[in-house]
């Protein structure tokens, strides 16, 4: 489990760690081809989403407070009524037909039905300002097929688990050069992919919003933070830390990890739904919505994992019965001929 790793690693790198942080699964709240934030009131949008979190997700989310809109939520905690959604990942078969890869329960997250692994991170207690109702945010590039050559800073990673059960190795994403690389891996993966988009942790104080999405945060001024290493000082312009969130989510590959299925050059299968075929353009989307100082209340008082004393954990035999049904009415689940969408593989 990841905070038993922690807590056994080397005081010189629990220092460096932040004494806040939330680690919690959200089950899967709908796959759809909407995407009310980069794209609002688009039915279709241009590309397919897994959405996780609270049931106010639509096509046409307002910018209101939106825990007062939702009346369930994906999540551990009843409180967080948030949305957050990154693009699928399809397998391409040798002839040229694309399947869905579903997501899978991580490591310790408990009985979700599949979804994103959440992380809230802070330096300490009283070191953040929680987001505020409508506030929402972007992170990646969906049409970047390149490096960013940020090395160890490196904001979007895969690890392939090269063994059943994660491969006994669910530490720290994106810190492990020899393990966590910007594009999908290129070798069978017996215990899955898990991918993870990182967010900027600092905030110009004004803006909930900006036009892209990305303006209104920014990174350190010594460049972006990696994971749970937070303590970096925050630009003139963009003075107030915020909690660094971060998704994590599990690719169940095991289905197509045969050989003989992927492309006759060897080169690996797996693309993004936006027809992404190297993981450079891996993304996610955010929507705050927490109920009232919830989130403050657990930034500011030590909490740590999916448990926070002032804070409701409530059981995935209910965060399972929440979800939206799809607007769009499309096939994501059997073979198909193209990515929906038409995206070409490019």
């Amino acid at each position: 489990m990841f905070w038993l790793g922690f807590l056994a690693a080397p005081a010189a790198v629990q220092a460096q760690f932040s004494t806040t942080m939330l680690r919690f699964g959200c089950s899967q709240l709908t796959i759809d081809r909407i995407d009310p934030l980069v794209e609002p009131g688009n039915i279709p949008s241009a590309h397919v989403h897994q959405i996780v979190g609270g049931n106010a997700f639509n096509a046409s989310m307002p910018t209101a407070d939106i825990s007062q809109l939702a009346s369930c939520t994906t999540c551990t905690f009843a409180q967080d009524l948030s949305n957050y959604w990154t693009a699928n990942v399809y397998f391409r078969a040798r002839n040229g037909s694309f399947k869905r890869v579903p997501q899978m329960v991580n490591d310790m997250i408990g009985d979700a039905n599949a979804g994103i692994t959440v992380y809230y991170t802070a330096p300490g207690p009283n070191t953040v300002t929680a987001f505020k109702p409508g506030f929402r945010m972007f992170s990646g590039d969906v049409n970047r097929r390149n490096s960013t050559g940020l090395g160890s800073k490196i904001q979007s990673c895969f690890r392939c688990y090269d063994a059943p059960n994660f491969g006994g190795n669910i530490y720290a994403p994106c810190s492990d050069p020899q393990r966590d690389t910007e594009t999908f891996p290129t070798k069978p993966c017996p215990g899955g992919i898990r991918s993870s988009v990182i967010f900027p942790i600092c905030w110009d104080g004004r803006n909930l919003d900006s036009p892209n999405h990305i303006d209104h945060v920014a990174h350190p001024v010594d460049g972006p933070a990696p994971f749970a290493v937070v303590n970096g000082q925050c630009p003139q312009s963009h003075p107030v830390k915020i909690p660094q969130v971060h998704y994590e989510v599990v690719w169940d590959t095991t289905a197509f990890n045969n050989p003989q299925d992927w492309p006759e050059d060897g080169s690996q299968p797996f693309v993004l739904s936006t027809g992404d075929p190297t993981g450079y353009g891996q993304h996610g989307d955010y929507v705050f919505g927490w109920e009232g100082d919830a989130l403050q209340h657990a930034m500011d008082n030590r909490c740590f994992g999916p448990t926070c004393n002032g804070l409701t954990t409530q059981g995935f035999d209910k965060a399972n019965t929440c979800s939206v049904a799809p607007v769009v009415n499309e096939d994501n689940e059997g073979w198909l001929d193209e990515l929906p969408g038409g995206h070409h593989v490019m």
